[in-house]
């Protein structure tokens, strides 16, 4: 196969039939996002530092926004569970 079968011969930004334009700018869509990721991943953490200050407990503030997450039968089932297999353990 050679060069003259390829569509983006016409188009002076494609390479090897690959849109580069098209291309650069998904990855920079992408770039961005991750910094504003990282960014938000920074704020977070700056909350959490926050409510440790205020005396809360992080690790309880992570497992009731885990919770929130699900869907209330699915908590339910998970608590019956749980308390199932405490019982079970003698706890």
């Amino acid at each position: 196969m050679n060069a003259d079968n390829f569509e983006a011969d016409d188009n002076p930004a494609a390479v090897g039939g690959i849109a580069a334009d098209r291309l650069r700018s998904i990855i920079e869509r992408v770039e961005r996002l991750e910094e504003e990721r990282k960014a938000l991943a920074g704020d977070i953490k700056d909350i959490f530092t926050e409510a440790k200050s205020a005396g809360f407990d992080v690790k309880v503030i992570r497992q009731i926004i885990r919770l929130r997450k699900q869907e209330p039968a699915e908590v339910e089932e998970q608590e019956t569970l749980l308390d199932i297999y405490r019982r079970a353990l003698g706890m």
